[in-house]
């Protein structure tokens, strides 16, 4: 599976922006990651915890296509944060 900064910079790059947009506050690593998502996911309100995301998550209430990649991206973000990587 495509590592989600990965797949965050090839979109990126697709829409013609140059770099991964980080808030100066940052947040260090975890900040890191959760901006990543928050730019993959924009339309998604992520909260300050992706656990909850996974918790609070209604089954059936998007398309499954849509369902299943949502999902796989807040767990890799939860998994990579972590990871520390």
């Amino acid at each position: 599976m495509t590592r989600l900064l990965d797949y965050v910079r090839q979109r990126q790059k697709r829409t013609g922006a140059e770099e991964v947009r980080v808030p100066a506050q940052g947040g260090g690593h975890a900040g890191l990651v959760h901006s990543e998502l928050a730019a993959e996911l924009p339309d998604e309100d992520l909260g300050e915890e992706l656990a909850d995301c996974l918790v609070l998550y209604e089954m059936g209430s998007k398309p499954r296509c849509e369902e299943v990649e949502f999902l796989e991206l807040v767990q890799e973000a939860i998994d990579r944060i972590e990871e520390g990587q």
